[in-house]
């Protein structure tokens, strides 16, 4: 009942932050419009509606980029409350048409109920850090063991994740991660164990402090009919610049649900072949392998 609360409560704060900043648009494009459709007569009201318009804007991008979106929901009743009183100044002026000032005062008090409650909701559950969810699974055909045994040696990770550039040890059980961002940027974070089963789970964390806030975990499941492993991966994020920093991650191709399909098949490739085959660099597109062989990446 929880997760669909905060469920429900995320997804309000999108919308709303979407219909922020479609609205402040329309106010800065067509002020003169807007301002005629909710009633407002005077000349100076197209001043007035770009000022709003500015406000819905940065607002609505708050929602999308920043962690903490009951605050930003918030400020969106701030400024609710002050659109409310400019509707009341209309509402006493001849010049405006009342009908629509009351058609208006009516939404706009209902988008104003409907923040207030997003806000409340997302403070209420700890859910203002928005998160993304990855799951992904393959049958690797190798033996559980063989596979926790190369997985549990993070720093040999970047073999088969590319957008990682290292992981190191910094202390028991804890890890310094690096990993490639959009424009050729990157980011780290510290991560520590928080379970590990021999062969069967590895889970980790991030500590608190790091540029990407994220948690996952691996399982190795036998697969039936002694036909390996299935391998399923469970990862938690939260993108470094919002829902928008994701999308952009995306179009660059180096967000982690891309990416941990990618990886799980070169996993696999490594695991039952022994090498990774490559096309990078190859005009033609054709595969080349690895210099290192499975062994030597055991060995190092």
């Amino acid at each position: 009942m929880a997760n669909n609360q905060n469920n429900l409560g995320q997804r309000l704060a999108l919308g709303l932050a979407w219909f922020s900043i479609g609205l402040g648009l329309a106010q800065i494009l067509a002020p003169r419009r807007m301002a005629q459709t909710v009633g407002m007569k005077k000349s100076k009201s197209n001043t007035l509606m770009r000022m709003l318009g500015a406000r819905e804007i940065t607002s609505g991008i708050g929602i999308l980029t920043q962690r903490k979106t009951s605050k930003w929901l918030l400020a969106r009743v701030a400024g609710d409350a002050m659109d409310l009183a400019i509707l009341g100044s209309a509402f006493s002026s001849k010049r405006s048409d009342r009908n629509r000032v009351i058609a208006a005062t009516a939404a706009v008090a209902g988008v104003s109920a409907l923040d207030l409650y997003c806000s409340r909701q997302l403070s209420r559950n700890g859910s203002d850090t928005k998160k993304i969810q990855v799951r992904k699974s393959i049958t690797i055909g190798r033996s559980p063991e063989d596979l926790y045994e190369f997985w549990r040696h993070f720093d040999r990770l970047p073999v088969i994740m590319n957008h990682l550039v290292s992981v190191e040890p910094i202390g028991h059980d804890r890890w310094h991660w690096v990993a490639k961002a959009p424009a050729g940027k990157t980011v780290e974070w510290d991560a520590e164990l928080i379970e590990d089963d021999p062969n069967e789970l590895i889970a980790w964390r991030s500590l608190k402090g790091s540029q990407v806030d994220n948690a996952g975990v691996i399982q190795f499941e036998r697969a039936p009919a002694g036909r390996g492993t299935i391998v399923h991966v469970e990862l938690e994020y939260s993108p470094p610049a919002g829902m928008i920093g994701a999308k952009i991650a995306k179009l660059f191709h180096v967000a982690p649900e891309q990416q941990i399909g990618i990886d799980l098949r070169r996993f696999k490739q490594l695991m039952e072949t022994g090498e990774i085959a490559r096309t990078e660099g190859q005009s033609a597109g054709r595969a080349t392998s690895t210099s290192k062989k499975y062994d030597d990446y055991v060995r190092a």
